[in-house]
């Protein structure tokens, strides 16, 4: 018999948690990646492509295990539209996000594509509820922007990695754009079907995106599809498993109960984890400007329940 997804709501401070738990694994995407590169000739690309087969591998066994065939065969045929809507922003968002790293940096990269989303959700839900946001969900997001600025250009733990261009901040923007609408359209899939359902599918297409497209490159490039290193092969995995798989998880279950808005805030613990890994493991120093815009990013989280959470559908 087919397991539908439970009708409880777990309640707002949960699922920012949750939402907050997929910002904390997110941050450990940066240093696995590196250490990747350095072991391998592998592009990154290839890496999505590997990533997105470990993922969608985990999610048909956790689909299985829990019997969630029949409402996955369910939001396919009720919401396949925006199911693959999802996937293919979350395909978009990771690639461009890349590229936007080799055009411009990583630490320009992160504060513009990590930077845009909140700032979007804010004007399209102001937009769609015709009602001005208030001044406290604008001091969250201010304080959440500059901790964000401050941890990301000045905090340590991320090398400059390139010059700034014009054409990589609008790839960065085109990211953060894509990361932000994933979130809002994925939203009422996963409190109609489930996280497990809605993660399933959506990794699904963005296997289907990225596998081609790593295969292709490489081999118009003249690029290696595949290594020999064990360590490499582990890392990889665990981008997939947890990174990937994990992670979306935890996001869907968060946004049943969290508006979109508070996800792309919450996920801002991502820089400030990646940092810390940097300080903790490779040896990178953290800054002043890095503890304090740690400090105002978890501020600004620790605000979101009282602040920004949206009421629920009547």
């Amino acid at each position: 018999m087919t397991q539908e997804p439970r009708t409880g709501r777990r309640t707002a401070p949960t699922g920012l948690l949750l939402v907050c738990g997929a910002g904390v694994v997110w941050g450990t995407i940066g240093p696995a990646v590196a250490v990747v590169g350095d072991r391998t000739s592998l592009s990154v690309l290839m890496m999505g492509a590997y990533r997105s087969v470990a993922a969608v591998l985990v999610m048909v066994a956790v689909v299985a295990l829990g019997r969630h065939w029949g409402t996955c065969r369910r939001l396919l045929r009720e919401a396949g539209a925006r199911a693959v809507t999802v996937g293919l922003l979350t395909a978009a968002f990771q690639m461009l996000f890349f590229v936007a790293v080799l055009a411009t940096g990583v630490s320009v990269a992160t504060v513009v594509a990590m930077g845009i989303p909140p700032v979007l959700l804010l004007v399209l839900h102001t937009v769609r509820d015709r009602r001005a946001p208030s001044l406290g969900q604008l001091a969250t997001v201010a304080t959440a922007l500059a901790g964000l600025l401050l941890v990301s250009l000045l905090g340590g733990g991320h090398a400059p990695g390139g010059e700034t261009t014009v054409s990589g901040v609008l790839i960065a923007l085109a990211s953060g754009a894509a990361y932000a609408l994933s979130a809002e359209f994925g939203g009422p899939l996963t409190k109609t079907y489930g996280a497990v359902p809605t993660a399933t599918a959506t990794l699904s297409v963005v296997c289907l995106t990225l596998v081609p497209l790593g295969v292709v490159t490489a081999l118009v490039l003249d690029q290696p599809m595949t290594t020999s290193d064990p360590v490499a092969w582990s890392l990889l995995v665990y981008l997939g498993v947890v990174t990937m798989a994990l992670a979306y998880v935890l996001l869907f279950a968060g946004l049943r109960t969290t508006s979109s808005g508070n996800a792309v805030l919450a996920t801002l613990l991502e820089p400030v984890t990646a940092v810390l890994i940097a300080v903790a493991f490779l040896g990178e120093a953290l800054t002043a400007a890095g503890v304090v815009g740690s400090a105002l990013v978890l501020v600004a989280i620790a605000s979101l329940g009282r602040q920004l959470e949206e009421p629920e559908p009547k």
